[in-house]
């Protein structure tokens, strides 16, 4: 299966959550065990051997961080939503393309030099990723890259993320 193949198993939903976001719901791409494979796969590839752990951003990034992870044999850590989280954590704050909201990981999740890949499932305003990767930096994780299913390349999240490396599979112009 290729890039374009995944494009087209993504709907799109309009005005979702709030008038004028075009919302790019990956629920119909990841019920397709070809398509969801293809991801996993494509996602892992260019890190293998040069990752100790997968950090995904809640929610949709646990679904494919937790996927990465098995498929690079390495530990998965999740960054939560403020207040989900059991034991004592640090927390980033952020902007949304539509609110705001924040980031937790546990205190110990990474460990100083570790070599992290943060997943998520998309990559819009950079916000929701810039405050991941301040996580990842806090414990004293050596960021390696960012891995995403989609871009919207228009909304330029890329500048928010510094020179770190971004690997996207299926990117939109909106």
């Amino acid at each position: 299966m290729d890039l374009n193949d995944l494009k087209e198993k993504i709907r799109s939903v309009k005005d979702f959550p709030k008038p004028g976001i075009n919302f790019r719901d990956i629920t119909t791409l990841i019920k397709d065990p070809q398509a969801f494979n293809t991801v996993i796969t494509k996602l892992a590839e260019p890190f293998r051997g040069k990752i100790d752990v997968v950090a995904g951003i809640e929610s949709r990034g646990f679904i494919i961080g937790g996927a990465v992870a098995h498929e690079l044999g390495v530990g998965f850590v999740p960054l939560r939503k403020q207040g989900k989280l059991p034991w004592r954590t640090i927390r980033a704050e952020y902007a949304l393309e539509y609110g705001f909201d924040a980031l937790e990981v546990h205190e110990d999740a990474i460990l100083k030099g570790e070599r992290v890949l943060l997943v998520d499932d998309l990559l819009a305003t950079g916000g929701t990723a810039a405050a991941a990767r301040e996580l990842v930096e806090k414990l004293g994780g050596k960021l390696v890259a960012f891995a995403f299913l989609i871009e919207l390349s228009s909304l330029k999240g890329r500048k928010k993320l510094g020179d770190c490396v971004v690997h996207s599979l299926v990117t939109y112009n909106e």
